[in-house]
């Protein structure tokens, strides 16, 4: 975890230790990224690092963290409060959804680091960075599931639990293919549709 240490840091500080592990990590992933190289570029104490950070998993999940709220902040929230029906309701998901990945393409650092982040999707040291990282999701995929039931455009017979799985592990699936292949916008645009409605299919009432 990051340690409160950091947090007393002068900003320009924080931000050459983010910088430099976003630079490695973008670079080379988490397995092959060195924690030394960060340290050397961040102009920092090998002492000093352990002092604010764990080892190089907190760090890792630390920046990538940072730049996925940073990503969407950018993007905005996904707005339902005004959708109108299952039709209207799906085509806001895919805008938003499509958004996302158009801000991912935008960034080929970003995309890097995230291609690293779901590539370790399996370490044990990072399992539960990536829960934190996916309870951040949850509330807004929460509200969506409960604005895409009111309008009719989601079933409601099985528990809402089980649906959020299929979202996330269908999303998750999605994510990882569109990140790695970085296709252009027309197709990226036509995936996504694609995407967006076999999701419809699989939570239609």
């Amino acid at each position: 975890m990051v340690r409160p240490r950091f947090r007393k840091l002068p900003p320009a500080q924080q931000q050459a230790i983010v910088r430099a592990a976003v630079d490695e990590f973008a670079a080379y992933g988490f397995h092959d990224g060195s924690l030394n190289r960060v340290i050397d570029a961040a102009g920092v104490s090998k002492g000093s690092m352990y002092y604010y950070f764990d080892g190089k998993e907190d760090i890792y999940a630390y920046v990538t963290r940072l730049e996925f709220e940073r990503l969407v902040d950018e993007v905005g929230p996904l707005t339902l409060w005004d959708v109108d029906g299952e039709d209207a309701f799906w085509a806001a998901v895919e805008r938003y959804y499509d958004d996302l990945m158009a801000a991912f393409t935008a960034s080929p650092q970003l995309a890097a680091l995230t291609r690293g982040w779901l590539a370790a999707a399996g370490n044990p040291a990072l399992r539960s960075a990536q829960q934190e990282l996916e309870e951040l999701t949850l509330p807004w995929i929460e509200r969506a599931l409960a604005t895409g039931q009111a309008v009719g455009a989601i079933r409601t017979d099985l528990p809402s639990g089980l649906l959020i799985g299929v979202v996330l592990g269908m999303g998750q699936a999605m994510d990882m293919w569109l990140i790695a292949e970085e296709p252009g916008d027309d197709v990226r645009r036509g995936l996504v549709h694609a995407f967006v409605g076999m999701i419809r299919g699989a939570l239609r009432p």
